[in-house]
């Protein structure tokens, strides 16, 4: 698969056997690769729309997040899974990031509304991001704790909410007061 344009290499990301290794190759392609990579967002196998969102939670451009946000409604639940991390995820980033509060409508909805439970708890990441500024957040964390059919999902839920371990690491830090001198 060495020096494989990118058109090829995510076409490869459809053959189970291939797609490790493709998506590798791709990677290691970086932003030469994001074209190809964001028309794959498009390819009718749900792996290669999996993988073309992975490869996004590195390499996302801001002329590509529209694309991103568009997966949160792939009919597969990996791909709106996966979009949602690529979304919320800064660990895996490289360069600047496009502005977030435009996903915080689609993850609600998500939380809310979407069947897969694996879906809703990567939601909680992103709307758990806003839960510090945005009272719309902190309200559909509490509705996801009292009424979630999922254990796993509640208990993520309660980790992001007001008193939860993760809330309270991401809490701002309060302002000091200037000193008078």
């Amino acid at each position: 698969m060495l020096n494989a344009r990118p058109a090829e290499l995510v076409e490869r990301l459809a053959t189970p056997h291939h797609a490790r290794a493709a998506l590798r190759e791709l990677l290691a392609l970086r932003e030469n690769a994001l074209e190809a990579v964001q028309a794959g967002l498009r390819h009718p196998d749900a792996a290669v729309r999996y993988s073309c969102c992975r490869f996004l939670d590195h390499f996302v451009a801001p002329e590509g997040w529209d694309d991103l946000v568009g997966m949160l409604d792939d009919p597969a639940a990996g791909v709106r899974s996966a979009a949602l991390h690529s979304l919320a995820c800064d660990r895996c980033k490289e360069g600047d990031l496009p502005e977030r509060g435009k996903v915080l409508p689609d993850a609600l909805r998500l939380l809310a509304d979407d069947p897969d439970p694996h879906v809703r708890a990567m939601a909680i990441e992103v709307v758990g991001r806003f839960v510090h500024e945005r009272d719309e957040a902190k309200a559909a964390l509490d509705a996801v704790i009292a009424h979630d059919p999922s254990p796993a999902v509640r208990k993520k839920a309660r980790w992001f909410a007001p008193g939860g371990p993760i809330f309270n690491r991401t809490r701002p830090k309060p302002r000091r007061a200037g000193r008078a001198g």
